[in-house]
């Protein structure tokens, strides 16, 4: 099958499994898999220029709401956390769009930058979860334990009562404490989270910019910010850092879409390839929906060291695009 925008030639069903693969095992960890599909179309359809990230953009917004609606219905959605990764990452992602046409045509200098934070932040994941202990991460652990084993004791009670539309009352739920510019707070299986507003928003604005740059949703790596900076549950921030993937990419895609007119006489293609991109998300919509159906009955420890092997994988792969080019 031809794509007349991308210019890939390859058969129709191999970008929806390749999309289910990935989105099923990364949505575990709040993670839409764009980021594993971006060098995917890059090396191995030949998919290059501005026009792969809008494409990947439309990927997480025909993907994502599967693994939301998941979520939700499992009351496991922190709203608090999702409306500030929104307000932080929505400017973030249209700024780093911006760059990416004007500023960052190959990216190579901010890439390094990207990589290194990225390295340090999947390093840290893995040491913690592999090597470290600390009082605050051994209580962590234990809710998360606890949680996990409590869904496989439920897991045939869950699976009956789900005939019955009532499965999403036999899951702790998150519950919101406080919510105002100071900080937000929720519970979770009998304990407290805090984190700081201000900071919050802080780090996602700027992982926004960087989302937004290289087409993988202004929230596709708070995730592991949030687990590794402020030790929230990763059962609790996989739904936020989805939605907040899910709604800024589809800024970046009516971005790249109404400034596609501004480049065609200079034969720039900025605007998504639209058949591409409903493939990929259609096979992640699928992948996302079984990723969060399954998320639960994981060990929070495995989806922590996938998450911090995931992150360590793209930083490497940005820290050696910078040496190897």
């Amino acid at each position: 099958m031809h794509f007349p925008v991308s210019g890939v030639d390859v058969a129709w069903w191999v970008p929806p499994a390749v999309a289910f693969c990935i989105s099923s095992v990364t949505s575990m960890g709040g993670v839409s898999g764009a980021f594993l599909l971006l060098p995917f179309q890059v090396s191995v359809l030949g998919f290059a220029g501005p026009a792969v990230t809008p494409t990947n953009h439309l990927f997480n917004v025909v993907a994502i709401p599967s693994g939301v609606y998941r979520y939700v219905r499992e009351g496991r959605m922190a709203w608090p956390v999702t409306w500030v990764i929104i307000a932080g990452t929505l400017p973030g992602v249209i700024l780093g769009s911006l760059a990416r046409i004007h500023l960052l045509p190959d990216a190579r200098n901010f890439k390094l930058f990207a990589g290194c934070v990225l390295l340090y932040l999947g390093a840290r994941i893995l040491y913690e979860n592999v090597f470290s202990r600390s009082g605050a991460r051994d209580r962590i652990r234990k809710i998360e334990e606890g949680f996990q084993k409590s869904q496989g004791r439920n897991l045939q009670e869950t699976a009956g009562a789900e005939k019955t539309g009532e499965s999403a009352g036999r899951v702790p739920s998150v519950k919101t404490v406080r919510f105002d510019f100071r900080e937000v707070a929720y519970t979770f299986y009998g304990e407290t989270f805090r984190v700081s507003t201000a900071g919050l928003f802080a780090i996602t604005f700027v992982v926004g910019i960087i989302g937004g740059t290289y087409g993988i949703g202004g929230g596709a790596i708070i995730a592991p910010f949030l687990v590794a900076l402020y030790g929230l549950p990763v059962y609790t921030i996989a739904g936020a850092a989805l939605l907040g993937t899910c709604l800024t990419s589809i800024v970046g895609v009516l971005f790249f879409t109404l400034v596609s007119p501004l480049y065609k006489e200079t034969g720039l293609a900025v605007s998504p390839d639209w058949a591409l991109g409903l493939l990929f998300g259609a096979g992640g919509f699928l992948g996302m929906y079984v990723g969060a159906r399954l998320q639960r009955y994981v060990p929070a420890r495995a989806l922590k060291i996938l998450l911090g092997v995931l992150v360590t994988a793209l930083a490497l792969r940005y820290v050696g695009e910078f040496f190897l080019r």
